[in-house]
Order: C-alpha cells, then structure tokens, then sequence
C-alpha cells in the first residue's frame, strides 16, 4: 500500500460504522415495509456528500418486465442511489435494505430490532444479511472522503428494497439506468471472494387424496401419504441435480443446488383422512444452468413420481411457479473487479483470498442480465445464521470488509491524492 492508502484506512471509523449499522437495525425493513429505512439511508448519504437520487417505485410498470419477482404485497417502495465523483470509469457498491422478520423475541438471547456487541460479534436482526454490509461498504467510502482523497471515477452506492423476495428494488434500479463497469454486493460471504452464485425458484405444488371418515381409512386415500411419496421423490431429484455438480468453487458443499420444502398444510379435520396437501418448496438452480431447465426437470419428476404410484398415477400432482425467481450468476474470475478485491484483500489483511461459489441466491443477476454491470459478491457474516434467532456478524469480518472496499474502490476508479 502506498501513503495515500494507508490514510484512507486510517481515517476508517469502525465505532461510527457500528453505530451507524445500530440505527439501520433499529428501523423495521421486513414484510414489504421498507420506506422509513430507506428514507434513513437517504439522509445518511446526503450527509456524506453524495448526490441523492430518490423515487417511488411503480410496481404496475414493473411486474410488465420479465425478471420482475415479488412475493410479498408491497403499497410503496423507494429506490435510493447516491453516487461521487464522475470520471469514466464507475463502480457499483449495491446492498439490500429488507430483512426477513425477527420471529419470536423469546428465541433471541438479546434484543433482535437493538445491536448488541458481545464476544467479538454483533447482534440484530439483518447484521450479517446484509445491513452489516451496507454500512461497511458505505464507511469505506467515508474514509475515502475523510481521508481527503478525491476519485477519478464515479462510484455508485445502491440501497435495494425488497431481495429477500425477488430482487425488486434492484430491478427498479436496474431499469433507472444504473450501470457500471463494475459491481459489488456486499452480501455475507465470509469475506470470501464469490464470483459465481447460486439461481433459486420457489413452486407451489398440490397433492390429491380421497377423503373419507377416519374409521374406515383403507377405504380413502391419504393425501398425507402421497405427499409423502412426492417428497421422498423431490430428494431424489435433489441428490441427482447435485451429484453432476463439479465446480471447485462448490466443493464444500453437498448439495450447492439445495431443493428444499418450506411449508406444508394438509388435512381439515382429526376425524377425515385428508383429501389435499399443498406445499411449498425452494428449487436451486446451478451457475450455468437455465431456469426453465430446472423447471422443466422439476417437473418431469413430479410426472415419475406420478407414474410409479397407482393412485398418483390418475390423480396427478400439480406444481406451479410462484413466488420469487432468481437466475443463477457468474463473473470471470480473470475479470479486474475480482482482481482489484483480491489484491485488497490481501492489502488489507495480510492473508490470501479465498474464493468460493455461494449457494443462495442474490441481486447480482439483475446488475449483470438487466444492468449490464459484471457484478461479484464479497460481504461480512455466514449465511448460516442470517434468517434465524441470534443474527450475528464478527466484528472483525466488518473491519475486514471496510477496508478491502475501500481499497477497491481507490483502486478500481484511481484517485488524485
């Protein structure tokens, strides 16, 4: 690092930033609500001196798109961009606002709309997915200002409403004609480099059964136990998609293209067998791979199943696709954005990168299909404990972020010192 870099990182105010991620926390973003946060993030970015672009997303021009996804009703929603400097060269730095909701107090060991710092870790509901990133990603970009260094480039900082349920808000920006030479979503990654990640298409599937009174149950047939057969046949197609899997970004993994039943509801009555059982499922999609090729291989396993059962057979299951859509998505990792991250991942921390394919699903598809702008994931905190009780993310895994973006950004766009 020359003398220009160590300033900005020594201008770096992690006690701000951490302050700062406190009052995201503290703003309800979950259910479709997601305005008041965002209003928050606007005024965030004008005090930083960025140019502030607001507006009110109109939905009905948007579900006319075909990569518009939604599952949740929404009345409003707010796109909010700031960008610095100017130049030729740009830079994207895009995170999502919503969270999914904290469930159950009583499962929290602390309060999950309050942070608190405890063993290295910070606690509350979208720390590590992704409100942990979005400050430090905008932090990076304070130091740089603070550090009184100018950029040559244009760097643009994108606040998304609306990922957890299908990449709304940054299809918005997306078509407000947001595009760069670059982009980064800060999504937790565990500060590894992700150049690939994961499609995700959630089904809604329906299993018929015959109903009768329970006492004489031979006599009926159990839409409970038919469901049973199509899941145990779903695994299957889990185990098979998977198993052609060969990507060393995805070694660690099992099952990188997870295919997962989320619901369940069936039966009306303790004394009637039950007649229907809908459920609702997550299909993963490969990096490579089409999303109407894993529909269609989806459902022509739930034409075998059907097949190789006697009642199924003329009482065939029927699956539709609903909900959220998310395209897999892929940038070389030869391309300069992962480049410039590697090496100031290194700068930054004195270790090697480590680069790995993430199994969910992310904005990233939108900037590259929709915005043109070739866009890779790098973020703090574990997807593992980002939509459950305990949400946490390291301490040190924010620092680390904030100072590889704020590298990054100095690198990718130049600077006059």
């Amino acid at each position: 690092m020359n003398a220009v870099e160590r300033r900005v990182l020594d201008s770096l105010d992690l006690d701000d930033m951490i302050r700062f991620i406190g009052e995201l926390v503290a703003i309800p973003s979950y259910g479709g609500k997601e305005t008041r946060a965002q209003k928050h993030m606007a005024e965030k970015l004008r005090s930083l001196g960025f140019d502030v672009d607001t507006w009110m997303i109109d939905f009905t021009e948007l579900r006319r798109h075909p990569d518009f996804s939604m599952s949740i009703p929404r009345d409003e929603g707010m796109g909010v961009v700031g960008t610095l400097g100017g130049g030729e060269r740009s830079l994207i730095l895009c995170g999502h606002i919503d969270t999914v909701d904290p469930g159950d107090p009583a499962n929290w060991a602390t309060d999950p709309m309050k942070t608190t710092v405890k063993d290295g870790k910070l606690y509350g509901r979208g720390v590590c997915d992704m409100k942990g990133g979005l400050a430090a990603a905008l932090y990076a970009v304070k130091a740089i200002t603070d550090a009184g260094v100018k950029l040559k480039g244009k760097l643009i900082y994108e606040s998304c409403i609306g990922e957890e349920d299908g990449g709304c808000g940054a299809l918005a920006t997306c078509l407000r004609d947001y595009r760069a030479d670059a982009g980064v979503i800060m999504e937790p990654s565990e500060v590894k480099l992700a150049p690939e990640v994961a499609g995700a298409m959630s089904f809604r599937a329906t299993v018929p059964g015959r109903s009768v009174h329970a006492c004489v149950r031979e006599e009926g047939v159990s839409a409970i136990e038919k469901f049973v057969t199509v899941f145990n046949g779903l695994k299957e197609l889990e185990a098979d998609r998977n198993r052609r899997v060969s990507n060393p970004l995805y070694r660690r993994y099992k099952a990188p293209y997870a295919l997962s039943v989320g619901t369940v509801h069936g039966g009306q009555w303790p004394g009637t067998v039950p007649e229907k059982v809908t459920f609702e499922g997550r299909l993963g999609v490969a990096v490579g791979e089409t999303q109407q090729h894993a529909r269609a291989e989806l459902e022509k396993k739930m034409g075998e199943i059907a097949d190789g059962d006697p009642w199924l057979r003329d009482h065939r299951p029927t699956v539709e696709w609903s909900g959220y859509s998310f395209a897999p998505s892929r940038v070389p990792l030869d391309h300069p954005i992962v480049k410039t991250l590697a090496g100031s991942y290194m700068d930054a921390t004195g270790s090697e990168p480590v680069y790995e394919g993430m199994t969910y699903a992310s904005d990233a598809r939108l900037l590259i299909n929709v915005g043109g702008t070739p866009t890779t994931v790098f973020g703090p905190g574990d997807v593992r404990v980002a939509h459950g009780a305990n949400e946490h993310v390291s301490l040190a895994e924010l620092e680390t972020t904030a100072r590889t973006l704020a590298l990054t950004v100095l690198r990718f766009l130049g600077y006059e010192g």
